[in-house]
């Protein structure tokens, strides 16, 4: 990417966090909504905070770093500020870069509070290098993932949340965020591959040495491979949506 459009990229970043990232909904989606979910699986189930901290982050970082970055181009559409956005010199894979780049920041910083809590809490992290190392490319993934949701065309966030639900919500279920995946039956060792959530929770999960089922180094190929086809598929897509957008 050329410079100027890198430096495009940042300032759609900076228009995306402080117009969107500050608004209240955010923290209900990124923080309060993933604590009410996982703990209300969890009540009266004895599991240890080591086994829930993973999945804990793992859904603070996933809804994070989705939220609010699928519904971005359908706000701007509505606003008629994508018009101007694109009538400057700015390339469309820059605008989608500019709004990864603002989910993937803010979902770093947010998974932290869910690690500091179990940090505070006793919980030892083991590897931290790979745990750091897995928060980034996730953050990156999930972000990505949500750009590629944003591609429909059309001006009513509504319809985005809902297409956005029909698709998150499974991959948290079938992602081994509940139940450990070597107590899944082979037909949900199979789901679970295709979730990219299922690679961060397990690099946690080996960041703590608790019930880790696959290696390192296929945890992070794994993601690295998602997030190389959503952002792919998310430039296309859009790319394809912006005259009907505009």
């Amino acid at each position: 990417m050329e410079p100027n459009q890198i430096r495009r990229a940042w300032a759609i970043c900076k228009k995306d966090i402080r117009i969107y990232y500050s608004a209240h909904p955010v923290i209900v989606h990124g923080i309060l909504f993933p604590f009410f979910l996982f703990f209300a699986f969890f009540i009266r189930r004895n599991l240890s905070m080591e086994f829930i901290l993973p999945g804990l982050v793992g859904m603070t970082l996933f809804f994070t770093s989705t939220a609010i970055v699928s519904i971005i181009p359908s706000w701007e559409t509505r606003s008629k500020t994508l018009e101007r956005l694109v009538s400057s010199p700015v390339l469309i894979s820059t605008i989608v870069i500019g709004d990864i780049l603002a989910a993937f920041l803010f979902g770093v910083v947010v998974s932290l509070v869910p690690i500091s809590i179990g940090i505070l809490g006793g919980i030892s992290i083991h590897h931290p290098l790979i745990a750091a190392l897995g928060i980034l490319i996730s953050a990156l993934c999930f972000s990505c993932l949500g750009a590629l949701l944003s591609a429909s065309p059309t001006d009513i966030p509504a319809n985005v949340m809902t297409i956005s639900t029909l698709i998150k919500f499974p991959l948290i279920f079938v992602s081994g965020v509940f139940i450990p995946l070597k107590d899944l039956p082979l037909w949900g060792k199979i789901l679970a591959s295709f979730s990219p959530l299922t690679y961060f929770v397990d690099l946690l999960r080996f960041s703590i040495k608790v019930d880790y089922y696959y290696s390192v180094g296929f945890d992070f190929l794994a993601l690295f491979i998602f997030a190389l086809i959503f952002y792919i598929l998310a430039v296309r897509l859009h790319v394809r949506a912006m005259p009907n957008r505009i």
